[in-house]
C-alpha cells in the first residue's frame, strides 16, 4: 500500500480526533471497521494508528483497543517529535498565517557560520530571515540556513510559501530526520525590530538540524517564538528494564 494512503488515513483520523468526532478517553473504531471505511490493508491502518500514538493522539490498550488521549491546548501546539512545516502546523491548529522574508542572502560557510550550524567550511548556503505572522501577529522569526546543493534554486517567493512543499513536491527530496534543541534566550535587536513582543524580553528558541534521505544535513534553523503564544510538546513511553 503506498505511503500516501497511510498518510491520508493518519490525517483523516487525526482530524476526527481534533474535531472531537472521537471523544477524549473513548475507544477508536476497531481495525476491522477502519479497514472497511478506508478500503485498505490491516498493515496500512496499523501504520496510521502507530503514527497517531507517536504523536500523542492515542494509546493502544491491550485487549481493549485504541483509546483517545489527545487534549487540545488554548495555545498553538508545535510537535517536537514530528517533522512538519509551519504551514502544516498552523493548518492543524486551525489558524491563519503569512510569512514575510526580510533577509535573503547567498553565503559561503565560514568558521563563524560553521560553529553555529555545523555545515562544512566552504559550503554554499542560502541564509534567510522569515517573520511569521499568525492571526495577524508577528509571533515567530526564523533564521534559516539551507544547503544550496540540496535546496536548489530557492527564491524569496518560494520561501514565503513553503520550502518543504518545494523540496518534496518540486525537487523530489525526502525530509527524513530532525534533531532539535529547546532553549530560552534573551531578545535580540532583530527580534525587537520585527516581532510583536508585548513586553517580553526573552523568547522560546527551537534550533533544528534536518537531514534528507542521504543523511545530508540540508537545513539549520533557529526558530524564535514569543513565549506566551505556543505550546511545545512531545510524547515518551517508559521502557521497563
Amino acid at each position: 500500500m503506498p505511503g500516501a494512503k497511510y498518510d491520508q488515513i493518519y490525517r483523516t483520523l487525526r482530524e476526527r480526533i481534533e474535531q472531537k468526532e472521537y471523544e477524549y478517553q473513548s475507544l477508536m473504531p476497531s481495525e476491522h471497521i477502519l479497514i472497511e471505511q478506508f478500503d485498505c490493508s490491516r498493515n496500512t491502518v496499523r501504520r496510521a494508528i502507530k503514527q497517531l500514538a507517536d504523536d500523542g493522539y492515542v494509546q493502544s490498550i491491550h485487549g481493549k483497543g485504541v483509546r483517545i488521549i489527545y487534549q487540545p491546548y488554548e495555545q498553538s501546539e508545535f510537535m517536537l517529535s514530528g517533522i512538519e512545516s509551519l504551514k502544516e502546523a498552523v493548518a492543524r491548529n486551525k489558524k491563519s498565517y503569512t510569512t514575510k522574508v526580510v533577509c535573503f542572502a547567498e553565503l559561503t560557510v565560514d568558521e563563524k557560520i560553521q560553529a553555529r550550524t555545523s555545515f562544512p567550511l566552504g559550503a554554499e548556503i542560502y541564509y534567510l530571515q522569515r517573520v511569521r505572522y499568525i492571526e495577524g501577529q508577528a509571533l515567530i522569526i526564523d533564521h534559516n540556513y539551507f544547503l544550496k546543493s540540496v535546496v536548489r534554486d530557492l527564491t524569496p517567493e518560494i520561501a514565503e510559501k513553503s520550502v518543504y512543499e518545494y523540496l518534496e513536491g518540486i525537487l523530489g527530496e525526502s525530509i527524513v530526520t530532525t534533531k532539535r534543541k529547546v532553549t530560552v534566550e534573551r531578545m535580540t535587536e532583530i527580534d525587537a525590530k520585527y516581532m510583536d513582543l508585548k513586553g517580553y524580553n526573552c523568547l522560546a528558541v527551537i534550533s533544528s538540524m534536518t537531514y534528507n534521505a542521504d543523511g545530508i544535513m540540508f537545513e539549520y534553523t533557529q526558530s524564535r517564538h514569543r513565549p506566551d503564544s505556543f505550546t511545545f510538546y512531545d510524547q515518551a513511553q517508559r521502557i521497563k528494564s
